[in-house]
């Protein structure tokens, strides 16, 4: 008997001490995401240089070169193959799907990091890299929170787990890192990244962690507590998803998630009046979840200053938008890390 409690207490201490291990490791990296480097990213992602990053223009085409030349600086590699770090989007597709005139050819950017143990299972985390350009008078629409935030909220992400790889910590599932364009023509990039040309496996994309907007204060919240983010859609494909999600959060972070946006029954409050909550269809990660993939919609909410000239870098609250993207990271390295894949309903 002696014998059998002390192998059922070495075991029990030993599994102890690898979760402590995990979770020093978790935290360690999740130090390096930090509200200084997010600026500096964002001052000049959401610079007027980049004129609004207008699918297909000019600025745009700064965002891409920017995005691909930071992961190259990074080490972290293309899932496409050498220096290709584009997934071409072609005008005509977008114009046939878009009602907003033509469109130019674009591009997505993807990286990626290798998993160890199961590399055939994919993380995407996702966020749109467009804005909607200049008005007639020259004037940008820089988009810093919409969707500059998610933007570099991915950058400081894949950073982290890019140091981890190099301390010899590569996370068990591969992620991917995913910018997609045409967004605000219509979720143009993610369709045809999901309908027409995955470049990863969508039966084998575990989840899709999708961040737009996550760098303001919703000024429609009742609530004091300025520390939350809105959760849409981690339990409608997968309960599996929507417990790492709210397990994670208790262990790593003091964000109030708030699932208000959740229920598409409840009105929301924008531009001066209360319409019907539809955000579950208004950003990328629907494309993936029509494809039965499960979704997280990280989301802040919407402001004064959304889709005008006025979203600009300077209102951005980086404290937030540093431990928003903590939970975010903590939330990616849970669901890369863990032993089972999680499941469907």
């Amino acid at each position: 008997m002696k014998k059998i409690l002390f192998a059922v207490s070495f075991f029990a201490f030993t599994a102890t001490v690898s979760s402590q291990n995990t979770t020093d490791t978790s935290v360690k990296y999740a130090a390096s995401i930090t509200a200084k480097e997010i600026g500096n990213h964002l001052f000049t992602y959401a610079s007027d240089e980049f004129e609004g990053r207008n699918t297909g223009e000019p600025g745009q085409k700064m965002a891409v070169e920017y995005l691909k030349n930071f992961y190259v600086s990074q080490g972290i590699i293309s899932p496409i193959g050498g220096d290709d770090y584009y997934q071409e989007v072609p005008a005509a597709y977008m114009s046939k799907l878009s009602r907003r005139g033509e469109i130019k050819d674009s591009e997505n950017v993807l990286a990626f990091i290798k998993g160890s143990e199961k590399p055939d299972e994919i993380i995407v985390i996702s966020a749109h890299l467009d804005h909607v350009g200049m008005n007639k008078d020259g004037e940008v629409f820089n988009g810093a929170d919409d969707d500059g935030s998610g933007t570099v909220a991915i950058m400081e992400i894949a950073e982290a787990f890019q140091q981890a790889v190099k301390d010899g910590h590569r996370p068990k599932r591969s992620v991917v890192f995913l910018h997609m364009t045409g967004e605000e023509k219509g979720l143009l990039g993610s369709e045809y990244y999901t309908n027409h040309d995955p470049l990863v496996s969508l039966e084998n994309t575990v989840t899709n962690l999708n961040i737009d907007m996550i760098g303001r204060i919703d000024p429609n919240r009742e609530e004091k507590n300025r520390n939350y983010i809105y959760l849409i859609g981690s339990d409608i494909i997968s309960q599996d998803l929507h417990d790492v999600s709210e397990q994670t959060a208790k262990e790593y972070s003091n964000l109030v998630l708030d699932y208000r946006y959740n229920d598409p029954k409840r009105k929301v409050y924008e531009s001066g009046r209360y319409i019907e909550n539809n955000y579950y269809y208004r950003s990328d990660h629907y494309n993936f979840a029509v494809n039965n993939i499960p979704i997280i919609f990280y989301f802040s909410g919407t402001h004064v200053d959304y889709h005008k000239p006025t979203d600009t870098a300077d209102k951005i609250e980086y404290d937030l938008l540093q431990q928003r993207t903590k939970l975010i990271f903590h939330t990616t390295w849970e669901l890369a890390n863990r032993k089972e894949r999680i499941k469907n309903k």
